[in-house]
Parts: structure tokens; sequence; C-alpha cells
């Protein structure tokens, strides 16, 4: 079983009474992800909502990746696919 750290900040309730939380904890959360909120006296708990990977976020998160800098180019899988091949038919005589 994973440790799971917790973050903790300040938020603040606006006069228009939206919830402003800290800029360190906006960057943890994922767009498009849904919580369940409680309320008490004393305290907010977000919790959130485990669903299944939509279509969109699933283009979020691509989206989000930053490009591989061990991409072969397409030269260099032409010339893998060759090799690959060369080997194979020495291996079939």
């Amino acid at each position: 079983m994973g440790f799971n750290f917790m973050e903790t900040g300040i938020a603040k309730v606006t006069a228009d009474r939206k919830l402003e939380l800290p800029e360190e904890l906006q960057q943890r959360l994922n767009p498009l992800t849904e919580y369940e909120v409680s309320l008490s006296d004393d305290e907010i708990v977000l919790k959130k909502i485990k669903k299944r990977l939509t279509l969109d976020e699933l283009y979020w998160r691509i989206d989000a990746l930053e490009p591989d800098p061990n991409q072969p180019t397409l030269e260099e899988i032409s010339q893998i696919v060759k090799q690959a091949r060369r080997e194979e038919k020495t291996q079939n005589l």
C-alpha cells in the first residue's frame, strides 16, 4: 500500500463565495477531475471521484505530455527495421 503525502495550504472564500485554493495545490489537481465535497462547521473535504477515463481527459493527458527526447527519428527507425530484417534472414538460412 502506497503512502499518500498530503499538502496543506490556506484556502479563501471570496466575497462572491468562490473558493480560492493556493496555486501549489491547484497544480496538483488534474483538469476535468471531479471531487465530492463535504462541509462541516470546521472543515471542507474534497474527495476525488474515481471514474473511468473519458476521451476528453485522455486527449488532455496526451497534450500535456512533453516530447520524448529519446524518440528515434524516422531514419533511425528505418535503419533498425532494416537491421532486424537482415538478422532474420541470416537466422533463417
